[in-house]
């Protein structure tokens, strides 16, 4: 059986203030994203990353779990929640984002 999806999404935005504004979106994305008109997704935590050498430039992380991989790419493509706060992302974010997910099934 397979696990659940854990997505994990790092952005360079370098305006505290728009750092918070994105937080904004994931605070409200787990209740406002919809499917089939059912909240889908299963937990969103997002914040500022903590300075560190390491971080190669990323300021933000989120951490979105899924319950299948249909799910997520639903997220991706069809979401209208995903769409607004994509489309705010790429007014901020600067240079390369990443997106790493994994099936939580062991």
């Amino acid at each position: 059986m397979a696990g659940q999806i854990h997505r994990v999404t790092l952005f360079k935005i370098p305006n505290r203030e728009d750092q918070e504004r994105l937080l904004e979106f994931y605070k409200h994305m787990q209740n406002k994203a919809v499917k089939d008109g059912k909240p889908y997704i299963v937990s969103v935590t997002a914040g500022e990353a903590k300075p560190d050498q390491r971080a190669q430039g990323f300021t933000f992380a989120a951490i979105s779990v899924f319950s299948s991989v249909d799910d997520m790419i639903y997220y991706d493509n069809e979401c209208t929640a995903h769409a607004e706060l994509k489309a705010f992302a790429k007014t901020v974010h600067k240079g390369a984002m990443m997106v790493y997910f994994e099936n939580g099934a062991r």
